[in-house]
């Protein structure tokens, strides 16, 4: 009986059972029939996994992992609305240090969730049978956070609940989400990835738009306490559906050999985790200062939460179509596309047209589209690197995730110094004078990741010119 791809790459990675370990090995022809049958049990366990890429179990886990994404994430790209409230309740904002305190808390929380992945992720694969420990874990903290900042009167206490607290939970219940991925899927990783991924900019659109009817209506404290029951009334029927394709109780016998670190000395990786990083410093400055911006143009507060909902909104079309591509297209020539893209229409669009609210719409939905499917094009870079080896799927995935995490963290007092600046670029751009330098900044990130991305096209082409030479005799 032949087995397909990627049983045949289980049987190679899964651990000896302990009886395959210490008992003595049969004498003379009796060892040929325990092999055979050896070989015939192992054959119809593999079979007896769930299919990959497709199936009832792999799309149910599919979209539990998506409403998993929009909870995690949603909350800190949705934290601008609580800052709003908190910076005009006297009870907050006339404590020591509101203004610095108070702004760090979302993106402190998605940066803790971004860059604690290199941390959380040795331990998962040392002792993956606790991953889904480590979601209920992360599932009670998530609740905890919410419903404990609901009573918190002072900043210092907001900071460590709905900030670092909520950050703990989100990520130990996102690291070993993402692990199960690659478990589940091989050749639509980037497809299942773009899916995934989506959810963040669901939970963008969603959120934002939801929160501030609840608090007009119930008051800051009962909408923290209604959206922390909200969080476990949806995430506990989930949590289930988010498990391994092969069942942790083979993995329980023996801990898995470490992770090669033969990837290290792959030059084009190391190229995509620096366009990566640069993308990171530029992507979140519009996505946090658009509404503030509009502001200052004279657009309504209210047009401009519409346009960062359809900012949100056109990523979700960005992550599904970017996740997509990445399965078919050479991943270099997507990214110089899609990067090179975003700089001009941040230079041409926000720099030059967006003091219409027209303009503004126009940049979000453009922006969300192009930059905000850039996550999921990590699987283009990753497969040739780690081809079939989940783990190693998993490891990469999490230096992704810490790289673009230092550009999440580093970007806020970044743009925050630029915009106490007096303009200083001769763009000239028809906006307010400190917001040029921000444009400008924006634009340059992209363009710097779009040139790195560049090098490594050039770099892969002369690999694959110098293999096809190779091969000919």
């Amino acid at each position: 009986m032949a087995l397909s791809k990627p049983e045949a790459i289980e049987l190679e990675a899964r651990p000896p059972s302990s009886a395959s370990q210490f008992a003595p090995e049969p004498s003379g022809t009796a060892s040929e029939p325990a092999s055979a049958s050896s070989t015939t049990t192992s054959i119809v366990n593999e079979s007896s996994l769930a299919p990959v890429d497709g199936g009832r179990a792999a799309w149910s886990f599919l979209v539990a992992a998506f409403f998993v994404e929009a909870i995690v994430w949603g909350f800190p790209s949705a934290f601008g609305i609580f800052l709003d409230y908190y910076l005009n309740d006297p009870k907050y904002s006339s404590q020591p240090g509101a203004a610095t305190l108070l702004p760090i808390i979302g993106p402190a929380s998605s940066g803790v969730i971004y860059c604690s992945g290199l941390l959380i992720q040795p331990f998962m694969l040392r002792y993956p049978y606790h991953r889904r420990t480590s979601m209920w874990i992360g599932v009670f903290f998530c609740f905890a956070s919410l419903f404990g900042a609901s009573y918190a009167t002072k900043i210092e206490a907001l900071v460590c609940l709905q900030g670092v607290l909520y950050a703990i939970g989100g990520s130990l219940l996102y690291t070993p989400c993402i692990s199960y991925v690659s478990e589940w899927f091989v050749e639509r990783r980037g497809t299942a990835n773009g899916i995934i991924f989506a959810g963040t900019a669901v939970g963008g659109l969603f959120l934002p738009l939801t929160i501030p009817r609840l608090i007009a209506k119930f008051g800051l404290t009962i909408t923290l306490r209604a959206l922390a029951i909200g969080i476990l009334l949806l995430l506990v029927p989930l949590i289930p559906l988010v498990r391994p394709r092969i069942p942790d109780s083979r993995t329980q016998m023996r801990a898995p050999a470490p992770v090669s670190r033969e990837w290290m000395r792959h030059s084009s990786l190391w190229l995509a985790l620096m366009a990566n990083t640069l993308q990171g410093f530029g992507y979140f400055v519009p996505v946090v200062w658009l509404p503030t911006f509009a502001r200052e143009v004279g657009i309504d507060s209210s047009k401009s939460a519409l346009a960062v909902a359809l900012l949100n909104g056109a990523s979700v079309v960005g992550r599904l179509s970017m996740g997509y591509l990445s399965d078919t297209v050479e991943p270099w020539s997507l990214a110089i596309g899609t990067l090179f893209s975003t700089s001009i229409a941040t230079f041409i669009i926000w720099g030059l047209l967006s003091k219409t609210f027209a303009g503004l719409v126009a940049y979000g939905i453009v922006y969300g589209m192009l930059a905000g499917g850039w996550s999921s094009s990590w699987s283009g870079f990753v497969r040739p690197v780690a081809k079939d080896d989940a783990r190693l799927v998993s490891t990469l995935f999490t230096y992704f995730l810490f790289s673009r995490g230092i550009g999440n963290i580093l970007s806020t007092p970044i743009s925050s110094a630029l915009i106490r600046k007096a303009a200083s670029t001769k763009a000239n751009f028809p906006v307010n004078g400190k917001y040029e330098n921000m444009i400008v900044y924006v634009g340059t990130c992209f363009a710097g990741a779009a040139s790195v991305c560049v090098v490594g096209f050039v770099m892969s082409f002369r690999k694959r010119g110098g293999q096809a030479s190779g091969g000919v005799h």
